[in-house]
């Protein structure tokens, strides 16, 4: 405003007064007689231009001035707002949210800031409950490892076999725990390589099966069936990591049916081929389903660990199936079974 207020001031000084001449003389070549009283117009002409341009500045100044004040405060208001909002959000109150603003541009970058919060107070929480559900599993193995290990330092306990075999029991399942989470965390991070190539699934499958039969006894009350289509198309996948997909989701198969019937299919559904493991087992409730591919879920949380495994397996699952391209899904029903569905993308041929 300033800056145009000069050049106005300065362009009409240097150039009106000029052309006010001008039109004088062309007056005058008309044949009016101005010469006597030109001196008198020119001041006239000078101080209604002074009078004018003072008017014009106060006038157009204040509006100008008045305008830009109410502009600016309707730009600040709602950038104060956003301000305190993300002043809670930095302070912990992970519920801090922009609320709707009037000026479009700045209401999108609160609804930007919006989901930003979201998906950190998502991240907030899942990291309390993992460091919850951690401190959780971990505090089981170590108070037994320590009361074991307490009675034979004092002598309440004998150094049998039985004794140092539960010891062995429980460190490798620290272990197993602390490994699982290796890996979940290196998957979720990205840094687990895939190597995904042409991979005959269904001869996988009947490998990964065979090993299964081979541990189950002949008074066993369960049986492994395997349903597999002849002309199985073949999958782009990591042969490694897909053995481990269906290892498994066959142990939680097993582990969860006492006695019944495991099954394997595995159908082509352009442009996947689909695994199922359907088992008879007890089932998982329907208001459990939502959180079975969460960390450390268990439907029942106090089952024996040992049956119960350590709660990722289904979780890293997860994340190589969709690594890969693909995705999982379960049905289940309580005490009828669960079957839990993967799908890889089908190999094209170069």
């Amino acid at each position: 405003m300033a800056v145009a207020i000069i050049a106005l001031a300065a362009v009409s000084r240097l150039y009106t007064p000029r052309y006010f001449v001008i039109r004088l003389e062309r007056l005058e070549g008309r044949g009016v007689r101005v010469q006597h009283i030109r001196g008198q117009l020119l001041e006239g002409f000078t101080d209604a231009w002074r009078r004018g341009m003072l008017w014009s500045i106060v006038l157009g100044g204040g509006a100008a001035g008045g305008i830009s004040y109410l502009l600016s405060r309707r730009i600040i208001r709602p950038l104060t707002r956003m301000e305190a909002a993300t002043q809670q959000f930095a302070a912990g109150d992970w519920t801090a949210r922009v609320p709707p603003l009037d000026i479009p541009e700045l209401n999108q970058l609160g609804n930007s800031f919006n989901r930003m919060a979201s998906d950190l107070e998502g991240v907030e929480q899942r990291r309390r409950e993992l460091v919850s559900d951690l401190t959780h599993e971990l505090r089981t193995p170590l108070t037994i490892v320590k009361g074991y290990l307490e009675g034979l330092s004092d002598g309440t306990l004998s150094a049998s076999p039985e004794t140092y075999n539960r010891l062995v029991r429980e460190t490798t399942r620290l272990q197993r725990l602390v490994e699982d989470l290796q890996e979940l965390s290196k998957l979720e991070a990205g840094y687990l390589p895939i190597h995904q190539q042409r991979l005959a699934l269904g001869r996988l499958i009947e490998q990964v099966v065979r090993r299964f039969r081979d541990q189950l006894s002949e008074a066993d009350k369960r049986e492994l069936i395997v349903s597999i289509p002849a002309g199985l198309p073949p999958v782009q996948a990591d042969p490694a990591r897909v053995e481990q997909i269906l290892v498994n989701l066959l142990s939680n198969a097993l582990r969860y049916t006492p006695a019944g019937e495991i099954s394997v299919t595995a159908w082509a559904a352009t442009p996947y081929v689909w695994v199922a493991i359907a088992d008879s087992g007890i089932g998982i409730a329907p208001a459990d389903l939502p959180h079975v591919f969460e960390r450390f879920w268990r439907a029942d949380r106090s089952r024996n660990r040992d049956s119960g495994g350590t709660g990722i397996g289904l979780a890293i699952c997860k994340r190589l199936v969709e690594l890969q391209g693909g995705s999982i899904k379960v049905d289940s029903k309580l005490e009828e079974g669960s079957v839990f569905s993967f799908s890889l993308p089908q190999f094209l041929e170069a």
